[in-house]
């Protein structure tokens, strides 16, 4: 398949800018995937439609305030820089900009000096290796300087940070949000648990590769980002558990999604794991672990979409897109949902 294939028009002005609140307010759509019927519902009905023995896997991780603003150490002259990837020892690759200012053996200096840096290398496609330095705990210091790197097509100021956290975030390490699972609430979750539905939760990293645009125009020729997760054995045992008993495992997220996928299952289960992964889920995939999908409403041509697709089938999902725009749901981060089953 092309990449034009997943293409669909989008008003700009349903390019949501701000959370709803509640948070689970925001409109649902339910899709069948085996017919492709559509119902139009709340996220709250979210419980209608979830059923006693099945169990639902949350991505736990929690988005860095990873946009710093600082300035070389020597001239003054201000520089942005965006963490995406620990690489240990206090040595992060990330983007900055101007990028050509940030050359090897730089010296970095950010909020009055709580934190500083040098650049150690120039990475192939221009990011940078860069080392920190600072007094205390480093996730601390950034919470005091840093600032939520949303997506850019965000152009409204967040007012809470929290917003674009999950209440359930617990994990740091993501420069995007798992945005499926901004709807829940604690007390929908507890709900959730009361229906009989149990909750698991798996980590992945959301990297900025996921806003990353598909440049080639045939599909498998695209080279997919790398990023990290681990599934512990208790999920592994639910996810076993769920399956052993006929219930429905259902990810919240395409990241819950990818992680699932990326571990699979030898001889009938799941075993815990943790690593990196480049999986790319796109139409003619054959799913192992998922029977169930809750995901918002991902941009035209992107890789999310794709995944979407492969799940639901082409021409349901486009089918689906299509209703959303005409019935002006809110697309992206802080859009609606759809729940697929």
């Amino acid at each position: 398949m092309n990449t034009h294939d997943f293409f669909y028009n989008l008003p700009e002005e349903l390019i949501a800018q701000e959370p709803i609140e509640p948070r689970d307010h925001s409109r649902l759509l339910v899709m069948d995937r085996e017919s492709g019927s559509l119902s139009d519902k709340h996220f709250y009905d979210l419980l209608d439609f979830l059923k006693e023995g099945d169990c639902l896997i949350l991505n736990d991780s929690r988005v860095l305030p990873a946009r710093i603003y600082g300035k070389r150490a020597d001239t003054g002259s201000p520089l942005e820089v965006l963490l995406l990837t620990p690489h240990g020892g206090d040595v992060w690759e990330v983007l900055a900009g101007p990028g050509k200012k940030a050359r090897p053996g730089f010296r970095l200096t950010f909020g009055d000096g709580a934190l500083t840096a040098e650049v150690l290398e120039v990475l192939e496609g221009g990011n940078r290796l860069v080392k920190f330095f600072y007094e205390g705990n480093f996730y601390e210091v950034l919470e005091s300087i840093g600032q939520m790197p949303l997506p850019p097509y965000i152009k409204k100021k967040l007012e809470d940070q929290e917003r674009y956290q999950t209440v359930y975030s617990r994990e740091r390490g993501s420069a995007a949000a798992p945005t499926a699972g901004l709807h829940f609430t604690p007390e929908l979750l507890e709900k959730v648990k009361a229906k009989g539905v149990e909750i698991g939760f798996v980590t992945l990293h959301v990297g900025l590769g996921t806003f990353r645009p598909v440049k080639v125009e045939n599909i498998t020729e695209h080279k997919m980002h790398s990023e990290h997760y681990a599934l512990s054995q208790e999920t592994a045992d639910l996810i076993n558990r769920t399956k052993a008993r006929g219930g429905r495992v259902i990810a919240v997220g395409t990241t819950s999604c990818r992680t699932l996928e990326s571990v699979g299952m030898t001889d009938g289960i799941i075993h815990p794991a943790e690593g990196w992964t480049e999986i790319f889920i796109y139409p003619g995939y054959r799913f192992q672990v998922l029977d169930g999908l809750l995901t918002n409403f991902h941009l035209p041509e992107s890789t999310l979409i794709m995944l979407v697709c492969a799940f639901a089938g082409y021409e349901h999902t486009m089918a689906a897109y299509d209703h959303a725009v005409a019935e002006k749901y809110r697309f992206f981060s802080f859009g609606d949902a759809m729940f697929i089953q």
